[in-house]
Parts: C-alpha cells; sequence; structure tokens
C-alpha cells in the first residue's frame, strides 16, 4: 500500500508529502458534558452513546481522503483507513517489523524460490458474517495483475507474479516470473471477492457508496463525508481481538491551529499534524495538563521534486514543465542553492535531521550517504557556475536563457503544511540571489496539477516502509500512467533504463547486504540525477489527550510514531480513559513521550534461510504528502 506525505497528496502517494495549510477552522461541534474517550462538544447522538457506554477516539488530521478504494488510495490518510478495514497475507511486528502472520498464518517458498504458498488462517470472517478465505486473496491479487484500474496504488508488488491460485480455502499459492525478496511483505489489503466482482470500473469506484463497507480488518468503514470526517466502528470479531475504543473517526481540520486548540479543548483525542506538529505548536502543548506530546524519529522523508517532463507509458509528453529542467545542471544548481542546515534550524528547529540519501535512518540496513565528492551540499558560487555552463547567463539581476528568456520557476506547495510555505520563502530568496524567479503555488489538493505534469517544482515526501520496494518503485518506467493526466503510482515521471535494471536486481536480491549495496546504488544514482532533492527527516511530532486515551502503542514500540504505522497497531491497541479518572497513570501529561531527538535504528529482521522478510511502505507513503 502506498503511503505518501503528499503529493498529488499524499499526501499520495500518498502525493507531494502532506503539504496543506492555513484557512480557517474546519468545523465546530455542539459543546456536551464530558465523557471520557468522547470528544468535548460531541454531537447529541455521539454523546448519546457515549453515555451508553460507546467510546470514541477522534483524530485530527490535515489531510483530506483521496479514495477509500484500497486499489486507489495513496495518501497517508487513506492507506492508514485502509489498514483499518482490511487485513493484510502479513504484518510488521511493532518491536522490530519482522514479517508476522496476518491473514496468512505462514509461508513458504520452494526450492527455487519461485512458488511461495501462504495457509490462510480458518477464523477471519468478513463482517457480513461470511468466512474470508484464500479465494478472496486470489481473486485480489488476480484482479491486480489483470485490471489495470485495479492496479493503481500497488501495481508494483504483482508485476512479477506470474500466476495466482487457490487450490483450497485455507492455501494460496504465488508463482513468481523471477525470486522476489518482498513475499512476506506484499503490502496489499485483501478484500471480499463477493462485494468487489460487483465493481464495473475499479479505475472510478472510491467504495463510499454503501456503508457499513464490508472487511475483515479491526474496524468497520461505516461512515464518511468528503472533506469532513471518516468513521470506523470496531470489529468485535476481528481475529487478534477486537478493539478497546468502539469507534475511531478521522476528522479533517484544514487548519492546523485550530486543531491544536481542538485536541486542547477536548473536542478531539489526538492531533496528528500536517504531518507533524510544528515546534511551536507542541512547545505550547506540552504544558498542558491532560496532554501528552509524542515525539520519535520518522519513517518519512522531505523533498523537492523537479518535473522531468510528464510522459504516459508509451512516451506521450504532456504537461508544461519548464524545459529548462530538463538539463541536470540547472537541476543540481537549485539544489546546490539550499541551506539545509538553515532549514533544520529555523523551520523544524531541531525537530528534524538533515537529508542526504533516500531511505529515512530510521532503516539503518538501506541508510547511504553521498561520499564527499558527489555531495551537493550548499555552495551558491558552484550554483553560479553551473547555471553559466547550462546557458542561463546572468543579464541584470535575472538569470536569461539562450531564447532570452528569465529563468522564472514554480513550486506547488500545500496550503496546509506550514513548512512548505516558510521553506518556500527560504526557496525564493536563496534562488533570486542566483537571479532564479520562484512563484510558490500552495494549493488545498496539489494532486490535480501533479498528475497533469503542470508543475515545475513541488513539495514531495512519502512514508517509507521497513521495505524499501514500494518507494523504489515509484521511479521506474512502469510506474508511469497509461494516460495523460491519469492517476499513476509514479512520484515525479522518472524513467530511466538504468534505474530499473538496478530495481529488478534488488527486488530479486535475497541477501540482505548484497540487495542493501544495491539500494544504495539506486539511491545515489537518484541523487545524482536531480530529480530530487531530500531536504530532511522530520521528527513524528504529534500529541493526545490522556483524559481520553490512557495508553496507545507506538511503532516501534521504544520510541516511535502512532499515526500513519506500517500496521494498525496505535488505534487497535489504543485504551480508553477510565470514566472519571485523571489522565495518565503516569503522571507525566506534559511531558512527551517517547522523545528522541535523532534517529532510531531499526533491525530489518531476516527469516527463513535468509531471506529478507520484512517490507515497504506509501504512502507509501507517507502513503505522498
Amino acid at each position: 500500500m502506498v503511503e505518501r506525505v503528499p503529493p498529488p497528496s499524499a499526501q499520495p502517494r500518498s502525493r507531494l508529502r502532506i503539504l496543506l495549510a492555513s484557512g480557517a477552522a474546519a468545523f465546530a461541534i455542539a459543546a456536551t458534558s464530558v465523557v471520557p474517550g468522547v470528544p468535548l462538544g460531541a454531537a447529541p447522538q455521539q454523546a448519546q452513546a457515549a453515555d451508553s457506554g460507546r467510546t470514541t477516539l477522534t483524530v485530527a488530521v490535515a489531510q483530506s481522503v483521496d479514495s477509500l478504494s484500497p486499489f486507489l488510495a495513496q495518501k497517508l490518510l487513506s492507506t492508514s483507513v485502509s489498514r483499518l478495514m482490511y487485513d493484510f497475507l502479513t504484518n510488521y511486528d511493532p518491536k522490530d517489523n519482522h514479517a508476522v502472520p496476518g491473514l496468512a498464518t505462514k509461508w513458504e517458498p520452494s526450492a527455487d524460490k519461485l512458488t511461495w504458498t501462504y495457509t490462510i488462517r480458518p477464523n477471519s470472517k468478513w463482517s457480513d458474517g461470511q468466512q474470508a478465505t484464500a479465494e478472496d486473496a486470489a481473486w485480489t491479487f488476480n484482479k491486480m495483475m489483470t485490471d489495470e484500474g485495479a492496479a493503481q496504488a500497488n501495481g508494483s508488488f504483482v508485476t512479477n507474479f506470474k500466476k495466482v491460485t487457490a487450490p483450497s480455502p485455507t492455501q494460496l499459492v504465488i508463482e513468481l516470473k523471477a525470486p522476489q525478496a518482498t513475499m512476506a511483505a506484499l503490502d496489499v489489503p485483501i478484500v471480499p471477492k463477493h462485494v468487489w466482482e460487483k465493481v464495473k470500473d475499479f479505475s472510478k469506484f472510491n467504495n463510499d457508496t454503501e456503508f457499513p463497507v464490508v472487511g475483515n480488518g479491526p474496524f468497520v468503514l461505516s461512515d464518511y463525508k468528503v472533506d469532513q470526517y471518516v468513521k470506523l466502528k470496531a470489529n468485535k470479531d476481528f481475529w487478534r481481538g477486537a478493539p478497546k475504543f468502539d469507534e475511531v473517526i478521522f476528522k479533517t481540520y484544514k487548519d492546523q491551529d485550530a486543531a491544536v486548540a481542538a485536541l486542547r479543548k477536548g473536542e478531539v483525542s489526538f492531533v496528528a499534524g500536517s504531518p507533524a506538529l510544528t515546534p511551536a505548536q507542541a512547545a505550547s502543548l506540552k504544558g498542558d495538563k491532560n496532554i501528552k506530546v509524542n515525539e520519535g524519529p520518522g519513517r518519512r522523508f522531505f523533498a523537492l521534486a523537479t518535473n522531468p517532463g510528464a510522459q504516459t507509458k508509451d512516451g506521450k509528453k504532456f504537461g508544461d514543465g519548464n524545459k529548462a529542467l530538463l538539463d541536470q545542471k540547472v537541476r543540481q544548481a537549485l539544489f546546490l542553492s539550499i541551506d539545509r542546515k538553515t532549514i533544520i534550524d529555523k523551520v523544524f528547529q531541531g525537530h528534524a535531521v538533515e537529508g542526504q540519501g533516500y531511505i529515512p535512518p530510521r532503516f539503518s540496513a538501506y541508510q547511504w550517504q553521498p561520499s564527499a565528492s558527489q555531495s551537493l551540499a550548499y555552495d551558491p558560487a558552484k550554483a553560479g557556475q553551473l547555471l553559466d555552463q547550462a546557458g542561463y547567463k546572468l543579464k541584470g539581476d535575472q538569470r536569461v536563457g539562450k531564447d532570452g528568456k528569465p529563468l522564472d520557476l514554480r513550486i506547488l506547495c500545500h496550503a496546509t503544511d506550514p513548512n512548505d510555505k516558510a521553506i518556500g520563502k527560504y526557496l525564493k530568496e536563496w534562488w533570486g540571489k542566483l537571479g532564479i524567479g520562484l512563484k510558490v503555488d500552495c494549493l488545498d489538493d496539489v494532486s490535480v496539477p501533479w498528475y497533469a505534469g503542470e508543475y515545475d517544482l513541488a513539495f514531495d515526501g512519502w512514508s517509507v516502509n521497513p521495505d524499501p520496494d514500494f518507494v523504489l518503485g515509484i521511479h521506474t518506467c512502469a510506474a508511469l500512467p497509461a494516460k495523460a493526466k491519469a492517476s499513476a503510482s509514479t512520484d515525479n515521471f522518472i524513467c530511466d533504463k538504468s534505474y530499473d535494471e538496478l530495481y529488478k536486481k534488488q527486488l530479486a536480491e535475497y541477501d540482505p547486504a548484497k540487495r542493501a549495496d544495491i539500494v544504495g546504488q539506486m539511491q545515489s544514482w537518484l541523487y545524482d540525477s536531480g530529480y530530487m532533492s531530500v531536504i530532511a527527516y522530520p521528527n513524528a511530532v504529534e500529541a493526545y489527550r490522556t483524559d481520553q486515551i490512557k495508553s496507545i502503542m507506538t511503532m516501534p514500540e521504544a520510541a516511535g510514531n502512532i499515526y500513519g504505522q506500517d500496521g494498525y497497531w496505535s488505534w487497535w491497541s489504543a485504551v480508553p480513559a477510565a470514566a472519571g479518572g485523571d489522565a495518565d497513570s503516569s503522571g507525566d501529561s506534559g511531558s512527551s513521550t517517547g522523545l528522541i531527538i535523532g534517529i532510531v535504528v531499526v533491525v530489518v529482521v531476516l527469516a527463513g534461510g535468509g531471506f529478507l522478510l520484512s517490507k515497504r511502505r506509501r504512502t507509501t507513503a507517507d502513503d505522498r504528502e
């Protein structure tokens, strides 16, 4: 599953990072008496339900949903909801990310690694009472293999599949064209065949026409209003055990300050930020009674992406990206004139690590850094030289091309992300000193111009999985859209044969050290190309009310994030505060839980004769942002 943190945000694949900002508070709620686990001011029907013993956990989010179909969802919020609605074959252990049973209780490869057999658990039922079987999984994968509309979000997982069958209700068999190191990390939601086989057009069906939506995850989607909320009720029959909260609501706020204010008033239980709280917001909350701020090393990166020329899979060009960015020298000049240290210090105020490679340091097995000679460190003088070499000379205070036109660029910005706006001001200043004009276009939904290829640069970001396959795959030629302006899993239209060959090699490599080396080569290629520049790895900074949530699991458990996990652990594990009880039993409600200034090394667990079994993502994704 993709978890972008905006792009066509997810945001998004899940897609530029969760780029959203400004605007007024989203919606208000009428005030009522305080009931633990239920927002202050809950609607009358909510309050009545609470009085009868029902508990509700309300999560304030900055993103809106792009689709509730697991075949289309790319934004971090959307993929997070899919994780709650549907089970996957395997899941990630919240302690160390190794593969653990999900819908499948075990999985075994053949001697040649070309056939994988999964045992499907007999105690998983769909919310309409029907049994979940291997046939549902086989149908899900086969639909993705044969219907382009069903492969938009997670099609990269099945491109190497040769045949998928279900010999019995509890046995799933996947035959591969070549070895694939990610078979214990197929991040694909399994859907009920008897429901989805009625869908006629997977490219347009958003799974939001009838409620409740049939699923077999820890929660059941019960209601949805565009740009307002997503409601899910607890699945009391979930095989791992029922969630402790009866209902989870993701409520959209276009103004992050309004979301923070709602948390302070008790109108919401949790604030995720967009995608993180700003340093000022976090600092203001740490002194509040019954509020706990959680901070840990993030699983996403914050980057700038260029438009290298939007194109379809068959090579048809579209969009209006500035042709100057087709020149590698121009792209590298832009990145040489970015002072990352200033951004970390002034914008993130230390709540981030300076960016280098494509994979966040949290996933240490795949961490990569450029060599000293390769590094595009802050060097405005060198940037100017590259622009001169590219034919963009200074004429007065402007860079002018050989055609006599000034070099003016546009950058897509998520209107709800304060960091986008702040960094946009710095870029305008730094690039202005080089003679380059910059227009910062802050939009509520950047996906429209992004998919249309109508941009020059964009603030980008993805939530990365323990296995990097998915976020590496979004830069392959196979990820390009079939039609111009259509949704696709591509991040920013990159297509290069040498990169594609490296991608295929890492996918087929079972030796963890050798695979990590290939992944490093891929990151080196992306770095040198100048198509995108990783600026920072932001910490996950979020907050919740301890008088509504007694305890909740982070991932990793030692010190990690709550929102946007590689799984459903947080919302499934959350325990409501006892009625009439005081906040948090630890007594440090104003302090930071799992606060880590730095990076946690996550062990990538190897299983089955050295096979790398843990895997990617989204957003995937941040799931774009």
